[in-house]
């Protein structure tokens, strides 16, 4: 039996922050948007949960703000850490020059629903799950759609233009034959729950120590865990047993000591692998790649998702009139490469920097760990904790939804 076809002007591969937004505005701006989610729904432990105040900003420029902040969320004005025997305050974002001065703390099921729910209020929007793209479509050197399985079988859809959503281990990108810039990352992050008391500390924390690294998230009723480790040591980790593990964590942070046996087995932890790549070129015609199919973020400073998202704000302000018209041209896609190339290129420079130069020399230590000078100046001036907290918050050159989008809110 030949596939069910469908027909539009945009098709979104993959449901994450990207693709979700940008489906939501161009479907606000009037344009007949298809996303494709994999998964039966978008509850997953471990996805970045953190709302910076640039993604907030963008809410607000929607309308959507006030309504956004009802749902439960922490706000995480600071961003503390133990760096051996030295507390430091490694970004303040009070300071910013946003509406919210906060990280907001959701997960991210929460924040994917939310754009769901309000892109169904257009009628140009349609979100299908339980629907895998496994290839693409091209036609003369142009990609004009993609191959997907659907529960009731497969489908092919065409569109003026498919955009590649789907995360680092973009299905997209590869079928593209799309080349990839790897710059490599001397760390793995175990990704756990413990649950918080409420005599617990407040702030989220990270506590660096020789060849050990421990963030936690305060997550209202649970602590967001992640245990960095040297890559490729969590075979030899299994293998010493998960006892030791429960002890190492007790030993690095005391308050949770009756709390680590909830981590019964391996089985409780999760292995996040972590990566840093670019692709040297973003699309191909027909095609554009945006958030982790673009380029994979490290998780310091927990920036993919606010890059992923302004990719998604830049390429609705780029495209929507185009793809109303019918008309998307190459060059279009080059202008979104080139707005938002320099931004990932300065801040993936600055998290293999950190990588290199931070977490691999604590992670290698074996004594007394001595804080680095990053972490004796922060802790000495406190100005100098809004620059993280600007990288961190809005990220380089944040960008705003086009007024003719945001006009179009009553459509």
């Amino acid at each position: 039996m030949a596939p069910e076809t469908i027909s539009g002007r945009c098709c979104i591969a993959g449901g994450g922050p990207a693709g979700m937004m940008l489906g939501y505005l161009l479907a606000r701006a009037g344009v007949q948007v298809l996303v494709l989610e994999k998964h039966a729904d978008f509850l997953r432990d471990f996805r970045g949960d953190t709302i910076h105040p640039s993604t907030l900003e963008v809410m607000y420029e929607l309308g959507l703000l006030e309504e956004f902040l009802r749902l439960p969320h922490q706000e995480v004005y600071e961003l503390r850490a133990q760096v051996g025997e030295m507390p430091v305050t490694i970004a303040d974002f009070r300071h910013l020059p946003t509406r919210c001065r906060f990280i907001a703390m959701m997960p991210q099921w929460d924040f994917l629903n939310f754009l769901a729910e309000h892109g169904n209020r257009f009628s140009g929007f349609a979100l299908k799950m339980e629907t895998e793209v496994t290839g693409l479509v091209q036609e003369s050197g142009r990609v004009i759609g993609v191959h997907a399985n659907a529960p009731h079988g497969a489908i092919e859809v065409r569109a003026d233009l498919v955009v590649g959503a789907d995360g680092r281990n973009s299905i997209v990108r590869e079928k593209a034959g799309l080349q990839v810039k790897d710059f490599g990352a001397p760390m793995d992050v175990l990704w756990f729950r413990l649950a918080r008391n409420t005599e617990d500390p407040v702030a989220t924390m990270g506590r660096f120590d020789a060849g050990r690294i421990f963030i936690m998230i305060n997550r209202g009723e649970y602590w967001q865990c992640g245990y960095v480790i040297p890559k490729g040591r969590f075979e030899e980790m299994h293998r010493q047993g998960c006892e030791t593990f429960r002890q190492e964590l007790t030993r690095l942070a005391p308050f949770v000591g009756n709390r680590v046996g909830e981590l019964r087995t391996w089985d409780d932890v999760k292995l996040l692998t972590v990566r840093v790549d670019r692709l040297l070129e973003w699309y191909r015609p027909g095609l554009l790649c945006i958030g982790d199919a673009a380029h994979a973020m490290s998780p310091i400073g927990g920036v993919g998702i606010n890059l992923a998202i302004q990719d998604a704000v830049a390429a609705g302000n780029v495209l929507f009139k185009a793809l109303a018209q019918g008309q998307v041209t190459s060059d279009h896609l080059r202008r979104i490469q080139r707005r938002r190339e320099f931004p990932t290129r300065v801040t993936q420079w600055l998290q293999v920097t950190a990588q290199r130069r931070i977490i691999a020399r604590v992670l290698s230590e074996t004594g007394e760990l001595t804080p680095p000078l990053a972490a004796r100046l922060l802790a000495r001036f406190p100005f100098l904790r809004r620059i993280p907290a600007r990288i961190v918050g809005l990220g380089i050159c944040p960008e705003h939804v086009n007024p003719e989008i945001v006009h179009l809110r009553s459509r």
